[in-house]
């Protein structure tokens, strides 16, 4: 069998969803699983709603609820003949008005609990998987809907609740494994899930990928088809480098490297559970069937460049804390990233020296407790607007000359590097840049790295090793030969 999540831009319509019928059609003798994100911008208006109603603004969270519904509707109508229209827009309409009571339920406690989040967001996913399940049997797809809060369990850790393995392994085999065998195809929403108490959880943004990922594991599928709207994972953000190319192949460490430090394709943490068993992951344009698209496996053929690809990771900001020369620096890190511990603030990257650390964190989040809490260690200075900037490649480490390139590249373009980290992985160099330097750094280093020059000194590279290499081995043999 085979898992299939379409983003929300792969069903953002009626046309769209029509496309993915047909591409579920092409592959129902894999007995596929299909995983469907909220329709596009639908998430983001149930922020805006939900935010709206509680601040104390219910009419204009109720008048952003009637556009959705109206979309919602439209749309199902585009799909569905009249005859058949009637009992899914039941369901809706229930939905929505259920939605409206928890918005309702907000502005009068005027407080939007974690909990009440993960409520509100769920809708998205409840409402697209209804409408494609009731389009699939418009088409003549044998299709049911599984609501994946009855098969994946989490923790209570409500906005980014963690898979508890071993029950959701259990629920969806005894749920999914008789549909397939039945011939049905299975279609959940992603992102959500429930506790074992069955209150509503979601995955945390983008968490459809981590979704598709899990029912595969638990099913053992042969492979993990994740469509989108992009051609698969690139060598960096094209919107920064029109010269951007699509990669055929990469490994499962190098995307997940990709995946956290900025490339939007995947969610970081999709790859778990497909790189514990093994699962082939397909990144496919459900826009062009024509794209071969990019697969992630275990290990990945060498590159024809040094570099895989390349991230960018805007709005960072860098925590400088230092302390006097004079005093003594033990205990000086367990103490640092015990504070980050206390105010539950993850690091990006970390580099430190005897008496000062440099730390870079997310943009967005409010620091004033942790600010307050480091300077009782020493000076602290936090600087905004800056962002990360990922390399990745293969074996890196051992690469002789690729930081003297990297930063040679950056210096001869004015580009003023803040930080740099290159710790255990030897697939990835990072630094810090200011946040306008993105697009000349990334440009800059893509037509260094992946030029067909680069290409060419790659081949000339390996052919001179391998050259000295059977030299050195023939010499050796000669020496040996005359020493007898």
């Amino acid at each position: 069998m085979i898992v299939m999540k379409f983003g929300g831009t792969s069903v953002e319509d009626g046309k769209a969803i029509d496309r993915v019928a047909q591409i579920v059609s092409a592959r129902l003798d894999q007995k596929p699983v299909v995983v469907v994100s909220a329709m596009s911008r639908i998430t983001d208006s149930l922020v805006a709603m939900s935010r709206l109603a509680a601040s104390g603004s219910l009419t204009e969270a109720l008048r952003l609820l009637r556009q959705v519904r109206q979309r919602h509707l439209v749309v199902l109508g585009s799909l569905v003949k009249p005859k058949a229209e009637g009992s899914v827009r039941e369901d809706l309409q229930a939905l929505f008005e259920a939605l409206q009571q928890v918005l309702r339920g907000v502005a009068a406690l005027g407080e939007l609990s974690p909990r009440t989040t993960d409520s509100i967001l769920s809708f998205g996913e409840l409402l697209s998987s209804r409408m494609v399940t009731a389009a699939f049997r418009e088409r003549g797809l044998d299709a049911v809907l599984v609501d994946s809060r009855q098969t994946i369990v989490t923790d209570n850790a409500h906005t980014r609740a963690v898979p508890q393995f071993h029950p959701t392994n259990q629920r969806l085999r005894s749920s999914l494994e008789p549909l397939l065998d039945a011939g049905r195809v299975a279609v959940m929403g992603g992102f959500i899930a429930a506790t074992a108490d069955g209150v509503t959880t979601t995955l945390g943004r983008g968490g459809s990928d981590f979704s598709a990922a899990i029912v595969g594991a638990a099913l053992r599928a042969r492979r993990i088809e994740i469509w989108t709207d992009v051609e698969g994972m690139m060598t960096t953000d094209p919107r920064l480098c029109p010269d951007a190319q699509r990669i055929d192949v990469i490994g499962f460490d190098e995307a997940s490297e990709l995946a956290y430090f900025g490339a939007k394709v995947l969610h970081p943490a999709t790859l778990i559970p497909a790189v514990e068993k093994n699962i082939p992951v397909y990144i496919l344009n459900s826009r062009n069937l024509e794209s071969k698209g990019t697969c992630i496996r275990a290990r990945a053929p060498r590159s024809k460049t040094v570099l895989r690809a390349i991230a960018a990771k805007r709005g960072a900001k860098v925590i400088n804390v230092s302390l006097p020369r004079m005093l003594v620096a033990h205990g000086f890190l367990h103490a640092l990233f015990e504070a980050f511990d206390r105010h539950a603030c993850p690091a990006d990257l970390v580099s430190t020296s005897e008496v000062s650390a440099s730390v870079t964190v997310e943009g967005a989040r409010d620091l004033s407790g942790l600010v307050q809490d480091l300077k009782r260690l020493g000076n602290v200075e936090v600087e905004d607007k800056k962002a990360i900037v990922c390399l990745v490649g293969e074996n890196l480490r051992g690469c002789i000359g690729v930081a003297a390139s990297v930063f040679s590249v950056l210096a001869k373009n004015g580009v003023n590097v803040h930080m740099i980290s290159q710790g255990a992985s030897e697939i990835n160099i990072s630094f810090v840049v200011e946040e306008e330097d993105v697009p000349k750094a990334v440009k800059q280093l893509h037509a260094h790295f992946f030029s067909q020059e680069a290409v060419v000194r790659r081949e000339s590279s390996r052919k001179r090793s391998s050259s000295v290499g059977a030299l050195g081995a023939g010499g050796s043999k000669s020496f040996t030969a005359a020493a007898n």
